[in-house]
């Protein structure tokens, strides 16, 4: 099967409406219901009509991802997303006749807590895993369900240790490499400035894998890296000195290779000290929209690339997003998106490799690998996806700005 192919044209096509890795808030639970009762809800209605149904007469679809903490805008987009899809699965009839059972964990965006979900989901009898949401737990289930050969699908784990060595998973969302080369190219193809300035986590394997190769592609483009400053995970709220070196180096964008909470500080304080650069991000700024207590104004005119614009026109995207709404009083991101392609994906293979619930773990996911080498999906966040051997997806971004308060696609 032919190897992915590097986006290296992608931006002529962008386009952008943002969600970002941040997304989902709210209406998946009841105002004042916990978290436990919220999962148990989603894997209850998710099976509405098949509550009785025997061992092996239903598919078995777990999810992981952080309902609760500072991740949980990207994780309840999760949570919802699949929910949605397996709800519109179950209601025309199922997979190949089979109705489709549903089991969200919480994760917090902790590795260890991430794999107790993982063994709580098998123990729950789980054959297929969605998940998880953000790269670091992906990549510490990736090693457990690689172990047992279970089928797993990550809607927003982006980086490429998730899939690394891991033969049975695969990627919805674009690899890190891939953000930063194409981040690269847009800004230097569309000339959005000449002087430019990075600030990212070197302690998040998604920020700094991404301006590793921002980096890298800058010296083939038309604008100059002025400063790069890195901070941690344990210094991630006083931002005044790299925004201040970005100042004094004349930058007039900032690209911010990170998640929407830390970018969401970097926008209030770079405004406080009259900073007003353009700034620049990817999947991770989705959701800085919702982001608690911050002035959503301060995001006017930021841009970033994502697979997903809820302001598209196509069919689609409009019932989706419609559906969305309904269910959840929120417009979608990138993440349920992406997390409502994965469960498509999950059918589209099960249904071209034959498996049934009667199926092992084992040998649906050896069944499932086979044929996610042939399917080809069209899905809300890529038209024609395919997957290379090493489970990395091959689709086309989209670049999207914020204004008036809304994600809007570049045209």
């Amino acid at each position: 099967m032919k190897k992915f192919k590097k986006v290296t044209s992608l931006l002529l096509v962008a386009v952008m409406t943002m969600a970002m890795l941040a997304g989902c808030g709210g209406s998946g639970e009841k105002a004042g219901e916990s978290t436990s009762e919220a999962v148990s809800e989603s894997s209850n209605s998710a099976t509405e009509g098949n509550a009785s149904a025997a061992a092996g007469e239903t598919f078995k679809i777990g999810a992981i991802g952080p309902a609760t903490g500072g991740a949980a805008v990207y994780g309840l987009a999760v949570k919802n997303g699949a929910d949605l899809a397996i709800k519109e699965i179950n209601a025309a009839g199922g997979i190949n006749g089979y109705q489709v059972e549903y089991n969200f964990q919480d994760d917090e965006c902790d590795n260890e807590k991430s794999v107790n979900a993982y063994n709580t989901l098998k123990d729950w009898g789980m054959q297929m895993l969605v998940g998880t949401t953000t790269s670091g737990c992906c990549i510490a289930v990736a090693a457990e369900s690689s172990n047992d050969n279970m089928f797993q699908i990550t809607p927003s784990g982006s980086s490429v240790d998730c899939i690394k060595g891991n033969d049975n998973v695969y990627q919805v969302c674009f690899t890190d490499p891939n953000q930063g080369i194409a981040a690269a190219q847009y800004i230097g193809g569309n000339a959005v400035a000449s002087k430019v300035a990075v600030i990212y986590d070197s302690s998040d394997v998604y920020s700094s894998g991404i301006y590793e190769k921002f980096a890298a592609e800058a010296a083939n483009q038309s604008f100059e890296i002025v400063s790069a400053e890195a901070f941690t995970a344990d210094n991630k709220t006083d931002f005044s000195v790299q925004l201040q070196k970005a100042k004094d180096a004349g930058a007039e964008l900032v690209f911010l290779p990170i998640y929407y909470t830390e970018a969401s500080l970097i926008l209030t304080q770079a405004n406080s000290m009259g900073f007003t650069p353009k700034f620049f991000g990817c999947d991770g700024l989705d959701g800085i929209l919702n982001v608690e207590n911050f002035d959503a104004s301060l995001a006017e005119g930021v841009m970033l690339l994502t697979p997903f614009a809820a302001d598209a026109q196509d069919d689609a995207t409009k019932s989706f997003v419609s559906a969305y709404e309904a269910a959840y009083g929120e417009t979608p991101n990138q993440f349920a998106a992406d997390a409502y392609d994965a469960v498509y994906i999950v059918k589209a293979a099960v249904e071209k490799s034959g498996a049934t619930p009667a199926d092992s773990i084992f040998d649906i996911c050896d069944k499932l690998k086979t044929a996610m080498a042939d399917i080809s999906v069209d899905g809300l966040t890529g038209e024609a996806m395919s997957w290379d051997e090493d489970g990395a997806v091959n689709k086309a971004p989209k670049a999207m700005q914020i204004v008036n308060g809304n994600y809007s696609l570049i045209q």
